[in-house]
């Protein structure tokens, strides 16, 4: 007779514990629930270190009035030149020296006779913005540098230095209309 009477009282005891953590006790509706937080997914990527530097800054363009001596426009007039009188070779359109630019006044490059021989002649090219000037032009032959020191936007230094100490500097400019021979210093 006692095994119902103690499945009846664990029926009961077990009910009112169940009622006693019903909807109604305050505790459970004061307490707040635990914040679900999402792990970050593998493929996203990371936030960036406060530590990490900023990208270095893009390179700058090319300045256009810097001196260019690949400039497609040398090529262009040394192929329109006559041969060179004394080898009778065209000419070699890599420059020698220079100091083309297509924002100077005057510039000028030095090219040299396309030939195998150990002192092929020079001759000096100038150039008004950019544009190769054919005629009106002192003789530039024989040129085989440009002295800097002494060229400026519209003035070209042209510079002989050969065996013996000799050097000379023959200095051209624009005058606004064309090409005049300013000064020439021996040395």
């Amino acid at each position: 007779m006692w095994k119902p009477l103690v499945a009846c009282a664990t029926g009961v005891a077990a009910a009112t514990v169940l009622a006693g953590c019903g909807s109604g006790d305050s505790t459970v509706s004061k307490t707040p629930l635990p914040a679900i937080t999402e792990a970050p997914s593998s493929s996203s990527a990371p936030a960036p270190s406060p530590a990490t530097p900023p990208p270095p800054p893009p390179p700058p363009a090319p300045d256009p009035c810097a001196v260019n001596l690949a400039a497609p426009a040398i090529a262009r007039a040394v192929s329109e030149l006559p041969p060179d009188p004394r080898s009778d070779q065209g000419w070699n359109p890599e420059p020698v020296a220079g100091n083309y630019n297509e924002c100077a006044q005057l510039s000028a490059v030095i090219i040299k006779a396309n030939t195998n021989a150990p002192n092929p002649n020079t001759r000096a090219m100038l150039f008004h913005l950019g544009k190769y000037i054919p005629t009106g032009v002192p003789d530039t032959y024989g040129f085989n540098a440009v002295d800097a020191t002494q060229s400026t936007g519209d003035t070209v230094a042209l510079a002989f230095s050969g065996g013996m100490g000799l050097h000379s500097v023959v200095r051209f400019r624009w005058n606004g209309d064309g090409v005049e021979l300013i000064g020439n210093i021996g040395g």
